[in-house]
């Protein structure tokens, strides 16, 4: 129960220590408001998400050495030489299966294109979601998929070891976007978290966006497990990451569609996208993902 006591540890930690520092940075930001005016202007829950990611990432490695841990081979790091069939594969199915979850709620008039777009805004958008997958993808699959998953089967047999890591990557990601009222005090960090956190209790907005992330989860884990690295799981995350930021920005949603199927502008939450996640997860035993035996990569 070793691993497990200390993910428990680890996810107390990253919750508790990034929304009581939460409020000391928004201060920081007003102090510096003179040079920084943009960052002081930001919404304070944006100081949340970042505090929170900030404590997953200075927590990741004391985690991992707990585990025994120690390289970053065995994060799924190998060296890239002869990755980039991985990582390319792994965006090109990401690409598809979003697009064609996209493409289902822009065909049934659920959402419509914005036709306001400039080509100052499209270019800058596409590099904006090139660049934010790249890196996202990067970061959540180190701690996610080489940090937790990989943590855990090293103990649990590795489906369980999936399973929990899965969840975890889903409730991380399903919290909801919320807005402080009045002034930031010592524990707006914790009121707000609750607040994001208010989503689980509402059965419409868990169905289906939280069985989305798990499947979500389940694939890039199941990716790492194949391949023996991280690379096919990044330009995976990648592929989606770009759809997600393309659909929120260049669609909108019909004035007469109904709101549940196909979901908000995230895309994630809808119905489509649900369909499609379930259905790539059921052929993904047939991609050809060459298994590669690395000594720190669990017996299938």
């Amino acid at each position: 129960m070793r691993p497990l006591r200390a993910l428990v540890i680890y996810v107390v930690v990253v919750f508790l220590g990034g929304a009581l520092l939460a409020p000391w940075l928004y201060r920081l930001a007003q102090i510096a408001a003179a040079a920084f005016p943009h960052i002081a202007q930001t919404p304070f829950h944006r100081f949340l998400d970042r505090s929170l990611l900030l404590f997953a990432l200075a927590g990741l490695w004391p985690f991992l050495r707990h585990l025994g841990m120690v390289s970053w081979c065995e994060l799924g790091l190998v060296h890239p030489h002869g990755q980039l069939k991985n990582w390319g594969g792994g965006l090109l199915l990401g690409f598809v299966t979003l697009a064609i979850a996209a493409g289902t709620a822009l065909g049934s008039g659920d959402r419509v294109l914005d036709v306001n777009l400039t080509a100052h805004k499209i270019v800058g958008t596409l590099f904006n979601a090139g660049a934010t997958g790249i890196a996202v993808s990067l970061i959540e699959e180190i701690l996610f998929r080489g940090g937790i998953f990989g943590g855990l089967r090293r103990t649990f047999y590795w489906p369980l070891a999936l399973v929990a890591s899965s969840l975890i990557y889903a409730l991380a990601h399903f919290l909801q976007r919320a807005e402080l009222t009045g002034p930031v005090v010592w524990d707006s960090g914790l009121v707000l978290l609750l607040r994001m956190a208010g989503g689980l209790l509402d059965f419409h907005v868990l169905v289906p966006g939280f069985f989305s992330l798990a499947l979500a989860g389940s694939l890039l884990g199941l990716a790492y497990q194949r391949t023996g690295n991280l690379y096919f799981s990044i330009g995976l995350h990648t592929g989606w990451i770009f759809w997600l930021k393309m659909y929120g920005a260049f669609t909108a949603d019909a004035p007469s569609a109904p709101p549940g199927f196909r979901g908000t502008g995230r895309l994630i939450d809808g119905w489509p996208a649900l369909l499609v996640l379930a259905l790539t997860l059921a052929i993904f035993e047939f991609l050809p993902l060459k298994v590669v035996r690395e000594p720190f990569a669990i017996s299938r």
